[in-house]
């Protein structure tokens, strides 16, 4: 990869700018699936382009990074290191810390993205990331290792294994993915939407993108294409008419009108400035069009 720009702090560069590419996974990914292989096809791991991975996100660190390596083997990756990222002292280790930035894709698994994000965050391994994003690199996560990627993070709002609720957690992410997102993952599968709606509610400004798993929603720039199994629901609150979400003490007291949701699906692009599906976006043809259109027509 290139080494930063003249204008040298890369948190100065606006993310506009950047020239790299986001895989958003929604979990459940397989190795042989078309998620996974945006990953490999678009880093071009199949010839020998380097990729770093990081399981830190992961409660077994070591186990992960295990499962990983065999999956981004199994998928043709050649070139793949996946160092042990476990605290704040190894994501200031600069031999990592050289790994991910000079790594053509950078791939960050699943687990709790409040522990990644915490792990990573103000770290040079944080900044190394951004360095190679904003200079081309491809960023894959999947579950918890897309939800970090937003400037806002979503997490808990719902029942752990022991059925004990887990409070609402709304906070920084890595800030890769701007245009005030929030991702959440295996949206189907673990009937997300209400969750969604909640943290939609209480922060109307911010729009929630429900991933499905093994889908992925690869962003550049402002454009997101769906690939995969699944869709991406959307949910922007921008224009809400009625919502008593700092009222209520209760969920099932949650009121709100004028909700905009829709599913993007496979195949499909989303401009996630516009907030539209691309379809929508294309100027429609003007009556001179038409009329050439039928003239070519009849001719034919």
């Amino acid at each position: 990869m290139s080494a930063p720009g003249a204008n040298g702090d890369t948190r100065r560069r606006r993310l506009r700018d950047a020239t790299g590419t986001l895989i958003l996974i929604g979990g459940g990914t397989s190795a042989g699936g078309d998620a996974f292989a945006s990953f490999i096809e678009l880093t071009r791991a199949r010839e020998g382009s380097p990729i770093t991975g990081l399981t830190t996100a992961s409660s077994q660190v070591a186990l992960a990074r295990e499962a990983w390596l065999a999956d981004l083997k199994s998928a043709g990756a050649k070139n793949v290191t996946i160092p042990l990222v476990e605290s704040r002292d190894d994501a200031y280790d600069p031999t990592i810390v050289e790994l991910i930035r000079n790594a053509r894709g950078i791939f960050l698994g699943g687990g709790d993205q409040v522990k990644l994000v915490s792990t990573l965050g103000g770290t040079p391994l944080e900044k190394a990331i951004r360095d190679a994003y904003m200079d081309g690199a491809i960023i894959c996560g999947t579950s918890a290792g897309a939800a970090a990627l937003t400037k806002t993070t979503l997490a808990g709002n719902e029942v752990d294994d022991e059925g004990k609720l887990v409070e609402q957690y709304i906070g920084p992410g890595l800030g890769l993915l701007g245009y005030h997102t929030l991702i959440d993952t295996h949206f189907t599968q673990r009937r997300r939407l209400y969750r969604l709606f909640v943290a939609i509610a209480e922060f109307p400004a911010l729009m929630g993108l429900g991933i499905d798993e093994d889908t992925a929603l690869i962003v550049k720039r402002e454009v997101g294409t769906v690939v995969g199994k699944g869709g991406v629901t959307f949910v922007d609150g921008s224009s809400v008419r009625f919502n008593n979400a700092a009222d209520v003490t209760k969920a099932p007291e949650l009121t709100i009108s004028a909700l905009r949701v829709g599913i993007v699906g496979t195949g499909q692009q989303f401009n996630l400035k516009k907030r539209e599906i691309v379809a929508l976006l294309s100027p429609p043809p003007s009556e001179r069009d038409v009329k050439n259109r039928l003239s070519r027509a009849r001719q034919a």
